[in-house]
């Protein structure tokens, strides 16, 4: 009985926790999206500073920070790209990086191969469509 009891807490736990990871973040009035669609590396590191440089500003906890790539752009995200340790150090210092499963599926049609996401980067449906969908829930939009 203990253990079940100690189980049904881990979850309740857990679920607050998701809760209010959720709620801060819809309540949290510095929120922005950065576009990333083009395989340059300098834009591509503008993007990255830009999205450190605001978290230096106003702190962890006072901003979300979220780059979607799709098109050229995906590569930022991949195994292949020359700023991979940036990019998963910085997915673990609470920036969302999202890939275009649409880009993905486009590469894996052109090629044969899926590209490799590294550690740390989710996946939405359309990129695009992820960009407008967070400028309706408040997001500040930038493509550098």
């Amino acid at each position: 009985m203990k253990k079940y009891l100690l189980k049904i807490a881990t979850l309740l736990l857990l679920a607050f926790f998701l809760v209010a990871t959720a709620y801060a973040q819809e309540n949290t009035a510095n929120k922005l999206v950065i576009q990333v669609s083009t395989d340059d590396v300098i834009t591509q590191k503008i993007a990255l500073n830009n999205a450190v440089n605001l978290q230096k500003l106003y702190g962890l906890d006072n901003i979300v920070i979220e780059i979607v790539a799709y098109g050229p752009g995906l590569q930022l995200l991949t195994e292949n790209s020359v700023m991979a340790s940036r990019v998963e150090s910085l997915a673990m210092q609470e920036i969302t990086f999202s890939a275009c499963e649409n880009t993905m599926e486009d590469q894996h049609k052109r090629t044969g191969k899926m590209p490799v996401l590294l550690d740390g980067v989710g996946t939405v449906n359309a990129g695009v469509a992820h960009i407008m969908e967070l400028q309706q829930h408040g997001y500040a939009y930038i493509r550098p």
